[in-house]
C-alpha cells in the first residue's frame, strides 16, 4: 500500500520532539466501483495503534437502486471486528447464526477468536431505492490469552452508546473510558475509541492513552503547528494535555489503548503466530470453517 508521511507546517519536525505528533498518514484510497475505501492501518510505518490493527474508512458513497454493499462470506481468526456507520445500513450475518442490521451510531462487535465466518450485505428494502453508505471498519488484535476463545457477537444500539459534552463539544465514548464516561462495549484489552464533532474554532483536549491516533473523517483540524486535512490520521506521543482545534466544522475519530504485541496479518487472518495463519488458510481452502446460516451459497476464495 502507498502511505505517505506529511511534514508539519512550520519549523518543527517530527523527529525534534517539539510536537506531540510523531506521524501523519495519508491512507491509500481504492475505488470499488462508486464506493471509496481508505485504508490507514496497517502501513509500513505504523502497524498498530494500541490493540487496533486495521482502520478502513468506507465512503461516503451513493448507490443507485439495485446497487450496494455485497461482501460474500469470509473468515477471520484471533481478532475482533468493529463496524460503525455514520450513514446507511449494513446487514451482518455470521456463522453463529447472528442476523443483525447495523445502523448509524450502532456498534457491531464480532469476536472471531478461534474462527468465525461472516458476510456483509444490504437488505432488499435498502437496495431497492437510491441510498448512501458511510462508516468505519476496524479490527482489534486480541491479546494472546484470548486469541483462541470461542467466537462471539455483540450488538450495541446507538441509544446504548454514551454521549457527553466537553467544553461545548459533543463526544461519544464508543469503547473504553474518557472524560469521566465509560462505554458498555466489551473490550479484551485497554481500548479507546471516541467520536467528536467540533465546530470551526472549537478545541478539545484529547484523553490520555498509552497509544492513540486521531482520524479526520470530515472537515479539517490542527494540533499546534501540524495541519490535519480531511482523511488523514495523526499518531500521537504519550503526552498529556494535547489539544485539537477545528479549522472548520469537523468529525473526528480517536482510537488507542494498550499495545498487545507483534501481530501477523494475512488476508483476513490476524495472529501472533505465523503457523496459526497457515493453518487457517488451509482450513478455509479445505472447507473446515463453519458456514453462515442463510448465506451458504457463496464465499470469497483464498487469494493467491
Amino acid at each position: 500500500m502507498s502511505i505517505q508521511e506529511r511534514k508539519p507546517e512550520g519549523d518543527c519536525k517530527f523527529e525534534s520532539g517539539c510536537d506531540a505528533i510523531t506521524l501523519v498518514i495519508d491512507p491509500r484510497e481504492k475505488d470499488l466501483g462508486g464506493f471509496a475505501v481508505r485504508r490507514t492501518l496497517p502501513n509500513s510505518r505504523q502497524k498498530t495503534v494500541g490493540p487496533w490493527i486495521f482502520f478502513d474508512h468506507m465512503g461516503p458513497a451513493e448507490f443507485e437502486p439495485g446497487k450496494g454493499i455485497n461482501v460474500r462470506p469470509h473468515p477471520h481468526i484471533n481478532l475482533a471486528t468493529v463496524t460503525y456507520l455514520f450513514e446507511g445500513e449494513i446487514l451482518h450475518r455470521d456463522s453463529l447464526g447472528s442476523l443483525q442490521p447495523i445502523r448509524p451510531g450502532d456498534v457491531n462487535l464480532m469476536v472471531a477468536g478461534k474462527g468465525i465466518v461472516h458476510s456483509e450485505r444490504e437488505r432488499p428494502e435498502v437496495t431497492a431505492a437510491r441510498h448512501r453508505l458511510h462508516g468505519l471498519q476496524l479490527w482489534l488484535a486480541l491479546p494472546e490469552a484470548d486469541e483462541e476463545i470461542d467466537p462471539a457477537f455483540y450488538h450495541y444500539p446507538s441509544t446504548e452508546i454514551p454521549e457527553t459534552n466537553v467544553d461545548g463539544v459533543p463526544v461519544r465514548v464508543i469503547m473504553g473510558q474518557a472524560y469521566g464516561t465509560e462505554s458498555p462495549v466489551k473490550t479484551h484489552a485497554e481500548t479507546l475509541y471516541i467520536e467528536a464533532r467540533l465546530k470551526a474554532g472549537q478545541k478539545l483536549v484529547l484523553p490520555d492513552a498509552e497509544e492513540r491516533a486521531l482520524y479526520v473523517v470530515e472537515g479539517s483540524a490542527q494540533s499546534r503547528s501540524v495541519q490535519l486535512p480531511c482523511h488523514t490520521m495523526a499518531v500521537f506521543k504519550q503526552e498529556s494535555g494535547v489539544e485539537i482545534e477545528a479549522r472548520e466544522d469537523c468529525l473526528l475519530a480517536l482510537i488507542g489503548g494498550e499495545p498487545v504485541g507483534q501481530r501477523f496479518v494475512d488476508w483476513n487472518f490476524v495472529s501472533s503466530r505465523k503457523d496459526r495463519i497457515e493453518c487457517a488458510r488451509a482450513d478455509w481452502v479445505n472447507g473446515n470453517f463453519p458456514v453462515v446460516p442463510g448465506d451458504q451459497e457463496e464465499f470469497i476464495p483464498l487469494p493467491d
